[in-house]
This record gives structure tokens, sequence and C-alpha cells, in this order.
């Protein structure tokens, strides 16, 4: 029988990449212009939501996967915010 933790992380590690091509694309121009601060800050929150969750249930692929999205997403939140001044 599948081992529905497999199926967890399979989908961690796609949807945590997804934000790769955009914090990539980030670093690559020194810019994050034309972003939108509240989109991220709403993910963020998100996934700060489905940590706690994760955290609760014990579950390390929605630890993993959300520990490293906050990440990115905050890199990206730092860029955003600098590239507004």
């Amino acid at each position: 029988m599948l081992n529905p933790e497999y199926i967890g992380f399979i989908a961690a590690i796609l949807t945590t990449s997804a934000f790769l091509p955009q914090a990539f694309k980030i670093w690559k121009n020194r810019s994050a212009d034309g972003l939108s601060l509240t989109m991220y800050l709403v993910m963020g929150t998100g996934t700060l939501c489905w940590l706690i969750y994760g955290l609760l249930i014990h579950s390390p692929s929605i630890i993993v996967a959300n520990t490293i999205s906050i990440s990115i997403i905050v890199f990206i939140i730092t860029f955003i915010v600098r590239s507004k001044k």
C-alpha cells in the first residue's frame, strides 16, 4: 500500500519549487518590480498556517515543504519591499 506521506513529499516538492523561478529571476535582476506585495503576504500567512498545522499533526512533508516555502517567500517579500523604496 502506498504511504500517504510519499504523496505528501511529491506534492511538497512540486508546490515548493513553484516559487523558485520567481526567486531566481528576482535574484538575477536584483529587482522585484511589478510583483504584488499583498499576494506574497497572503501566501506567506497561509504557508505559515500550513506549517503550524504540519507541526500539530507531526507531518514531515508538510513541515519541510512549508519551512522552505516560507524562506523563499520571505526572500521575495524582502526584495519587493526594497524595490518600493
